[in-house]
């Protein structure tokens, strides 16, 4: 039986519960760890299903989820996980919605397959640690799982592809436990456009709105995350429960596709959804993205000046790095986003949603999981409220899970939506 990892707030997730009132905090690291005490974080987005395919083929009967800081000497970049049962409770974490995503790249047909692989593993690992993991379906759940000092699970698909433009494949996967959505990943879908793809459908096809309403019917979010523009604005003229953004940053701070614009933005107070801000470096800081166009152009200028000849092309973009080194991004820019967000759409639509083990590297002072005490630590210094904090890292995204549920069960009347078979 491996050992329970320590609950730092298993006495204080009842009085989160039952509505305490606030603990009165002087410092902002005082203010950040009473409102983490009162509200743990709700994390929109957590790549480590597919570490477990990628790492070890979804074999985890010898996996240690405990600890995982030693997991870069296997991997061919080095790179070490993010994310462990022990920096998950340093971090704060009460609820986490774990991505079981499958790449794009596959076909309709093998992304059906993939996906329900992926959460089938996600299923093992969270059974694996009963002391620590439990599967929470509903926001009830989620109380209740955090209320016995574990961190409550929930899945969520990234990218459509994985119903295979299928309805009936949309409920199935609720039915095992899929409880958001994101309508595309980083290509389009044939009824929807990636915000990284070249568009082909001027934002959501007539399938692609049946598609949400069959959401909002069963109780599904809707994660606009990696939608294009068109698509984003689509799904909000179309939904009637909240929406969220699992994993997005604003653009007005970085100019990245993958980022939310202000248009969009002053949208969610109305529709009551959220965006979570994310931890990926390319999203948060501009000179990054600046950076990266840069380097892509020069990548491709040595390709067609050696053509044949790889070697030169390592050699010379190996010396564009070191006359270039990458901006840093930093725990001051994932809170310049916040501030954005709070200035356009109010502290009511902000969530965070780290996409930690979906990245390669992390921000500066955000390095994995158990950083976000020092994220909302700067958050109070630049004058946050308790109870402000409070919302963004849990109490907005347990509204609109209710709000969700609450469409749901108003429409339980209402018979799926059909489509022909092929």
């Amino acid at each position: 039986m491996k050992k329970p990892v320590t609950l730092s707030f298993l006495t204080l997730v009842p009085a989160l519960m039952l509505g305490a009132g606030p603990v009165l905090a002087d410092t902002p690291e005082e203010t950040a760890a009473a409102a983490l005490a009162a509200a743990p974080v709700w994390d929109g987005h957590n790549d480590v299903p597919i570490q477990l395919r990628a790492r070890f083929g979804n074999t985890i009967n010898d996996f240690d989820f405990e600890d995982t800081t030693g997991t870069g000497a296997d991997h061919p970049e080095g790179r070490t996980m993010h994310t462990d049962l022990t920096r998950l409770r340093a971090g704060k974490v009460g609820a986490q919605w774990w991505s079981v995503y499958v790449s794009p790249s596959l076909s309709e047909p093998e992304a059906v397959q993939a996906v329900i692989e992926q959460i089938d593993v996600t299923k093992r690992l969270i059974g694996r640690y009963p002391a620590d993991l439990e599967l929470a379906l509903t926001a009830d759940d989620v109380e209740a799982v955090m209320a016995k000092g574990k961190i409550a699970s929930l899945l969520g698909m990234e990218g459509g592809h994985s119903v295979g433009s299928s309805l009936a494949v949309l409920r199935q996967t609720y039915d095992l436990g899929a409880r958001y959505m994101t309508l595309t990943h980083s290509r389009n879908t044939p009824w929807a456009d990636s915000a990284t793809d070249t568009p082909e459908h001027d934002g959501l096809t007539d399938f692609g709105r049946d598609l949400v309403r069959e959401m909002n019917r069963i109780g599904m979010l809707v994660d606009l995350s990696h939608v294009s523009e068109a698509a984003m604005h689509d799904a909000l003229d179309v939904t009637q429960a909240p929406v969220i953004f699992s994993h997005s940053s604003a653009r007005a701070i970085n100019g990245h596709a993958r980022n939310v614009p202000d248009g969009v933005l002053q949208r969610l107070p109305a529709n009551g959804g959220i965006i979570m801000i994310t931890a990926v470096p390319g999203f948060l800081s501009e000179p990054a993205r600046q950076w990266n166009a840069n380097r892509a152009a020069e990548k491709a200028r040595l390709e067609a000046m050696w053509q044949g000849q790889p070697g030169a092309v390592t050699e010379r973009l190996d010396l564009w790095d070191a006359a270039n080194p990458l901006p840093v991004a930093d725990i001051g820019d994932m809170a310049d986003h916040i501030d954005h967000v709070r200035s356009i759409a109010g502290v009511g639509s902000i969530g965070i949603g780290g996409d930690y083990d979906g990245i390669p590297f992390a921000p500066e002072g955000l390095e994995d999981v158990s950083t976000y005490p020092a994220l909302f630590t700067e958050l109070a210094r630049r004058g946050y409220t308790q109870s402000e904090l409070e919302q963004i890292s849990f109490g907005n995204m347990m509204r609109v899970m209710r709000a969700a549920e609450t469409f749901k069960a108003s429409a339980s009347g209402a018979v799926p939506i059909e489509t022909p078979a092929p």
